[in-house]
């Protein structure tokens, strides 16, 4: 039996906050620190890295096993990559931002001076009635753009407005939550992992229990771009559990109500002895862990081993549906998620 309670009405308020707080990659401050804030308020100390993430630091029974744990804080997104003729914006994605899932999506510009510009992303001439691609033409940076609430025809006029190439664009997260426990927003993936993680902690902390190895956490900044994982961590440690987002799909055992662990991804296998550890400890808990391979998928774990990290490495996440897109899971699947972290920061 499980040994924690998760307080999932805790879980879901924290989430729903945090997925309203805008942090593509690259400009992750705002969340990094609404994460620190309620860190240090369960008195947790915290540091920030050079690189702008942020870094836990739990004291545990021993140090002869040091343990780290992430999750990332930074998301799909996009940045401003020209202004047009017309004053209209062209984008640049960061990274695997699903271009046909954004179209019609509204969106901040955060300008440099501070100002937040209203607009949303639609297809250039994008009228049915005078362009007949407008239905079916291809989706991408070069045929969608920015179209801003503001009266603006000329790149000068956009201009004047503060706008400038290199500013970040903020998507709208469209959270939503149902009384049948489904969470509904874009940035899940990795949002979902960062608030089970300080449910988790909170559970601990609640119940006044110490941790049994000295262990680190490490809310990552640069996951999406792939230079996250390796951020400052102890060179001393023994096993390092990536928290992020459990994919579901055909073939794939996953789903919304379960935690998921991945066996082995498109760079390589996991730890087999910790991924076991991980397994077995959730068999006797009683959480039902969802084993999976995950055809198209890369995490911090294996950015830390390419950066030469010895540790063994383990990835588990709750199950979520449509990643990169309008995604979903489900409180069950995150509550899991947190009970597993929780008995494995108390396992010997």
């Amino acid at each position: 039996m499980a040994r924690f309670e998760i307080s999932a009405d805790y879980l879901t308020r924290f989430l729903v906050d945090l997925l309203n707080t805008p942090s593509p990659t690259g400009d992750t401050e705002y969340a990094i620190s609404f994460v620190q804030g309620e860190l240090e308020s369960l008195g947790i100390p915290t540091e920030r890295t050079t690189k702008g993430a942020l870094l836990a630091h739990l004291d545990g029974l021993e140090s002869s096993k040091p343990r780290a744990l992430t999750a990332h804080i930074d998301t799909l997104g996009a940045m401003v990559q020209a202004i047009k003729p017309n004053g209209r914006l062209k984008l640049t994605a960061l990274n695997g931002l699903n271009w046909p899932t954004v179209e019609s999506e509204g969106l901040y510009i955060a300008t440099r001076s501070g100002r937040q510009v209203r607009g949303s992303l639609v297809f250039a001439n994008g009228a049915a009635h005078v362009n007949k691609e407008a239905t079916h033409g291809p989706r991408n940076s070069d045929t969608l753009e920015v179209r801003l609430d503001e009266r603006t025809t000329r790149a000068e006029e956009t201009r004047m407005l503060g706008i400038e190439v290199g500013d970040f664009v903020y998507f709208d997260p469209r959270v939503e939550t149902s009384e049948s426990g489904f969470i509904r927003a874009r940035f899940l993936d990795d949002k979902a992992c960062v608030a089970c993680l300080v449910a988790a902690v909170k559970g601990l902390v609640d119940r006044g229990v110490t941790p049994a190895q000295r262990t680190t956490l490490l809310i990552s900044n640069f996951e999406e771009v792939g230079h996250g994982g390796m951020d400052s961590l102890p060179s001393d440690l023994t096993e390092f559990v990536v928290l992020d987002m459990g994919c579901i799909g055909t073939g794939l055992q996953g789903d919304e109500f379960h935690c998921s662990v991945c066996v082995k991804d498109s760079a390589s296998p996991y730890s087999k002895n910790l991924t076991d550890k991980i397994r077995s400890l959730a068999d006797r808990r009683g959480i039902d862990l969802r084993p999976d391979v995950y055809p198209y998928y890369t995490s911090d774990g294996t950015v830390y081993w390419k950066a030469g990290g010895r540790a063994e490495v383990a990835l588990i996440g709750p199950g979520i549906d449509t990643s990169h897109g309008y995604e979903r899971t489900h409180v069950e699947s995150l509550t899991d998620t947190a009970q597993l972290i929780a008995e494995y920061l108390v396992e010997e």
